[in-house]
């Protein structure tokens, strides 16, 4: 068995036998080829993801990995894993077979990503330095686990940046009053960023927006979705986590800005997204209206810190901050805990009057 020529289609089709999981001779056929190389590849590439072995290239391996894992993941939890793996991993090792993966390859390649700089000369962060080494590293475990990889070569190559950031930068709410109004003259943009600030939204989150998200009556917006950009494909899939499922209250004044854009988006439907742009556009418009009134560089995603800095300067609790926020769990708002305003003197104020009272006596 091989390839053939399908002289009534001028195409090429492979047909070959195969053992399934039962042992049994199973016939397959496939058609559609341009070449009689690809009918050919199709056939190898085949046999060797039914082989169960680590004897087979990465890029083959990783067609096996999606198998075994996207019907177990959310769906943007599977695209972030996909394009990292596309984008970082597979240039490098695609046609390296699993089992000829050295640490000190690892090694080389992670100093490889060290040296990336971004088109504005800026290098990877610490944090995303991390998910790239992290997602290298669950499909040696995978294979592992599954497949009779001896060891993950990863874990004597070591890892690479940090899992959470060293800093986390933050504006203030007069630092942030500057910035937006530089956006005046885009209305998107600025109640994107309006959104954004007072909401503490996940960039994600206002892109998948819609009009229906919204209750003027009391002053909400419904998160269940969100939308990523992934190799030129738009994605709307569910939020990161089930507590990222919530309702946002915001005040009323952002409220009526929202409305009054909403009210200017002629010709859009119910389930339009109000925010049809991508993340880079964003990105684009907080650089340039940053650098104009001279504030320090902060990332999108550092708004949604600004705000939890906001919610705990007013005194809010850390149990309801997590839940607007839609953070999983409480540690992950305890993270933020070098932000709310320190207590110590009043501890010792309040304190101090207990002597007072003796003194008195």
């Amino acid at each position: 068995m091989g390839a053939y020529k399908d002289k009534e289609r001028n195409t090429w089709y492979a047909s070959f036998y195969y053992r399934d999981w039962n042992g049994e001779n199973k016939k397959k056929t496939k058609r559609g080829f341009a070449t009689k190389k690809e009918a050919l590849e199709f056939e190898s590439e085949f046999i060797m993801m039914r082989s169960s072995s680590v004897n087979i290239p990465l890029s083959i391996f990783f067609k096996m990995y999606e198998q075994d894992k996207k019907p177990r993941i959310k769906l943007n939890t599977w695209l972030t894993k996909e394009n990292i793996v596309n984008t970082h991993i597979l240039p490098y090792f695609g046609d390296i077979k699993v089992n000829e993966i050295t640490p000190r390859d690892i090694v080389a390649w992670q100093n490889e990503l060290l040296k990336i700089k971004d088109d504005v000369g800026n290098s990877y962060s610490k944090t995303y330095l991390r998910t790239i080494n992290s997602q290298f590293s669950s499909l040696f475990n995978h294979a592992v686990r599954f497949y009779g990889l001896k060891e993950n070569p990863i874990h004597k190559a070591g890892s690479i940046g940090k899992k959470h950031a060293d800093e986390t930068n933050i504006w203030t709410r007069e630092e942030f009053e500057k910035f937006i109004e530089t956006q005046k003259s885009d209305s998107m943009a600025e109640v994107g960023f309006l959104i954004l600030y007072w909401g503490g939204l996940r960039i994600g989150e206002l892109l998948a927006v819609t009009k229906e998200d919204f209750d003027f009556e009391n002053n909400s917006v419904t998160i269940s979705k969100s939308y990523q950009r992934l190799q030129g494909e738009d994605y709307i899939t569910d939020p990161r986590t089930e507590m990222s499922n919530r309702i946002v209250y915001l005040p009323q004044p952002v409220m009526d800005t929202i409305e009054l854009y909403i009210d200017s988006r002629h010709g859009y439907e119910s389930n339009d997204r109000l925010f049809d742009k991508t993340k880079s556009y964003f990105n684009h418009r907080l650089k340039k209206g940053t650098a104009k009134v001279g504030n320090k560089e902060i990332r999108i995603h550092d708004l949604r810190h600004s705000h939890v800095s906001l919610l705990f300067e007013m005194g809010f609790s850390p149990v309801d901050i997590a839940s607007r926020m839609g953070h999983e769990n409480i540690n992950i708002t305890m993270r933020y805990a070098h932000m709310m305003p320190s207590k110590q003197q009043d501890m010792a104020s309040s304190m101090a009057k207990l002597f007072g009272d003796d003194e008195d006596v």
